[in-house]
């Protein structure tokens, strides 16, 4: 079937729809934000597709995002009589989405839409919040949807694109003129964001930590512990991009000017998304992805195993992030971010395919692998066994933070699922 996800396995609880690839997990947003797209030309004839099923599906989806603000891109091209939903069914999905669904949903997208959406909305405007309306952006063609968001990551199905050009065909003479594309400039010798880590350490007279992540870092890690939903929630776009551009420039950056804790957050993860190759490496991807094989009481000595094979920048850098994130969980009791929350939020962060995106199967073994990383921090970035091939402590120990620490007073957070049943050898 095309667009169905090779790493899907006849296991999965929702097979019978999620075979189909109507629902993708399509990257993040230029905020950070998770995207899910759906397609409408992607479903099969409603005698072929049980749609409770379909909406017990889109809700497992969505219970992995809407812990953290996400955003929504709905390709209504190839929606018909033959797959369409009853009006009922559509009633009964509003209400389903309660406020945990609706609340960190910060944009839905409706492209290509038809006079059809149009009746949807006055027939259920009268149920819809004026709040949750304004999140709704209508896009005419692709080249709106791409003023948002970058469509190379959207993984559009090719119904849709071969749609999008025919509407740009038949509407010609109205649409403006294409605008060119200059020609790529080399990177500045103080830029910081979509450059290689090598390209870091060379402007930087050597030094392992990218400047944007020391001082993202350093910042949180002195003022924001205990801001409740730290790298969870997004920061004002126009802010982030001036932001952006003061390190690109090599300005000093301050962050207590902005009296917002959460733009150095999206800051840091901005920077790890931009990075050209990701910090866990292409190489490491296949690895990541079998950790669901692994039996439970190895896990841990499996991760230390795939760290530990990283070139030695990328290892410094993970440890230098994952040391500070794992103090970061350990007042989980304030900030709400245990380990698993900020697995959700920096698996894609960390590690994605060389070739399109992560596919919602590979989302939980992408997690799970975050997720062990920054609960057993101690463990699998543990000097014992070294052979020398990675820099010493002190890459983490210079931090004013110690990793471990006597915690009186602070409760522990409640353990994940998925490392419950698990023992650290």
């Amino acid at each position: 079937m095309a667009g169905q996800d090779p790493t899907l396995s006849t296991s999965h609880p929702f097979y019978d729809v999620a075979r189909h690839s109507i629902l993708q997990v399509a990257g993040d947003d230029h905020l950070g934000r998770r995207i899910i797209t759906f397609s409408c030309c992607r479903m099969p004839p409603s005698h072929q597709l049980n749609h409770q099923r379909l909406l017990e599906y889109l809700k497992f989806t969505l219970d992995q995002c809407v812990e953290n603000d996400y955003t929504i891109v709905y390709f209504h091209y190839g929606l018909s009589s033959q797959n369409k939903p009853s009006l009922g069914w559509l009633q009964n999905a509003y209400k389903e989405f309660d406020r945990k669904y609706k609340k960190n949903l910060k944009m839905l997208y409706v492209v290509h839409p038809t006079s059809f959406i149009k009746v949807l909305w006055n027939i259920f405007k009268p149920l819809i919040s004026h709040k949750f309306g304004k999140k709704v952006t209508y896009c005419s063609y692709l080249s709106e949807l791409r003023e948002h968001l970058q469509c190379d990551q959207l993984l559009v199905p090719v119904e849709v694109v071969r749609y999008d050009e025919k509407l740009q065909n038949l509407h010609k003479g109205q649409l403006p003129p294409p605008t060119k594309t200059p020609p790529p400039r080399p990177p500045l010798p103080t830029q910081q964001f979509g450059v290689s880590l090598q390209y870091l350490k060379d402007k930087n007279q050597g030094e392992l930590i990218p400047p944007v992540l020391r001082s993202t870092v350093t910042y949180l890690r002195e003022n924001g512990l205990h801001t409740e939903g730290l790298f969870r929630r997004s920061a004002n776009a126009q802010t982030v991009r001036q932001v952006q551009r003061l390190f690109d420039q090599g300005k000093p950056v301050s962050f207590a000017d902005y009296g917002d804790m959460h733009l150095p957050a999206v800051i840091l993860k901005t920077f790890l998304r931009e990075l050209p190759q990701p910090l866990l490496t292409f190489q490491a991807y296949e690895q990541i992805l079998e950790i669901t094989n692994v039996e439970s009481s190895l896990r841990v000595t499996r991760c230390r195993q795939i760290v530990q094979s990283l070139p030695k920048h990328n290892y410094a850098v993970l440890r230098y992030l994952v040391g500070f994130l794992h103090v970061v969980s350990q007042e989980s009791i304030f900030n709400k971010m245990n380990s698993s929350n900020l697995a959700c939020v920096f698996g894609l962060n960390l590690i994605w395919p060389s070739q399109g995106t992560a596919s919602l199967s590979a989302l939980v073994p992408l997690n799970l692998f975050t997720e062990l990383l920054i609960e057993y921090y101690e463990k699998v970035f543990s000097t014992q066994e070294n052979t020398g091939e990675h820099t010493p402590d002190s890459v983490w120990t210079e931090q004013a933070v110690p990793v471990t620490r006597a915690c009186e007073g602070i409760g522990t957070p409640q353990a994940s699922p998925h490392l419950s049943s698990l023992h650290v050898p």
